[in-house]
């Protein structure tokens, strides 16, 4: 197994300020959170969120989020993680309207004069972009995770990811996949009732740094073979994870293999994610062939010498 296919990278620049152009009124029904994000990505800095503090009682909380967009720094406070960003964000936009002296509230900026184009209500991807957006979550991750078949009639899997939540998409083409996944996601998002934010974070370790991590089952892992008959795979992965402090999360995909084999995924929350794929004639010899996919994966990463 390589390391191929899991690594993704989120880069952003210096704040742009020359190239806005507004027009009126064009931006009904957005949010702050949103007209600051599409700011953002058009001028190279996105928006960064931090959660400064949360207070309160159970019933009553209250939530201090800042955000980061180039030079400018804005804080927001609310009874929730949404509320308190968008405050956050409608403050920088008000900063930012200060210093251009125009309205970013209707604001387009664009580099060719060619506007953006509109979220097609038809394109599950888009819509669960633009799902993502208002929101203030990191875009949807998409990865293919496996292909089978012959070549003329190839099935694709495709795992979509948000934040801390992970769907999979089937379809005779990578793009058909991703569609699916996309449509599956936005489904179980709007299933949630109010997006709980417990959700939305998981503990992470970046997979580099796991050459230089220390402990019993990590040790264990580098000087021993995985080819030992009947080992609990996902017994060694769980004990693993929790030494280290990541999570292991197991997606059943409902279609069988050609053989007529269950199919899981295995998903760590690592950074960047890895996503390992096991099939078996259970669904529990399933997980553990996942389970020592991840494992064969995180020997590879914590054996790798330094280049």
């Amino acid at each position: 197994m390589t390391e191929d296919g899991f690594a993704r990278a989120v880069l952003t620049s210096g704040l742009v300020e020359s190239s806005l152009m507004v027009q009126q009124p064009v931006t009904q029904g957005k949010t702050p959170i949103q007209i600051l994000h599409e700011y953002g990505i058009k001028t190279g800095t996105v928006p960064a969120y931090t959660m400064e503090k949360a207070e309160g009682e159970a019933h009553q909380p209250n939530f201090v989020f800042n955000v980061a967009v180039g030079h400018i720094s804005c804080t927001g406070q609310g009874p929730t993680k949404k509320a308190a960003k968008h405050q956050a964000a409608e403050a920088a936009l008000k900063v930012l309207q200060t210093e251009s002296g125009k309205s970013l509230h209707t604001v387009k900026v664009e580099d060719d004069g060619v506007s953006p184009e509109p979220v097609e209500q038809s394109n599950p991807v888009g819509i669960l972009q633009e799902l993502a957006l208002q929101n203030g979550w990191r875009r949807p991750e998409y990865s293919v995770c496996m292909e089978v078949g012959p070549p003329h009639q190839r099935e694709f899997t495709v795992t979509c990811r948000v934040e801390s939540l992970l769907e999979t998409g089937n379809g005779s083409s990578k793009k058909m996949a991703k569609r699916t996944a996309a449509e599956k996601m936005t489904a179980k998002l709007h299933s949630l009732s109010g997006y709980p934010d417990m959700l939305w974070a998981k503990p992470r370790i970046r997979l580099d740094c796991l050459r230089s991590c220390t402990g019993e089952k990590i040790s264990m892992l580098r000087r021993n073979p995985l080819s030992i008959p009947n080992t609990d795979y996902v017994q060694m992965m769980l004990e693993l994870s929790q030494e280290q402090g990541f999570e292991v999360t197991y997606f059943d995909i409902e279609e069988l293999t050609v053989s007529g084999q269950y199919q899981c995924l295995a998903e760590l929350s690592t950074s960047p994610v890895a996503v390992c794929h096991g099939t078996g004639i259970t669904c529990s010899n399933a997980h553990n062939d996942a389970a020592h996919s991840a494992l064969q994966y995180v020997k590879i990463m914590a054996s790798k010498k330094s280049s």
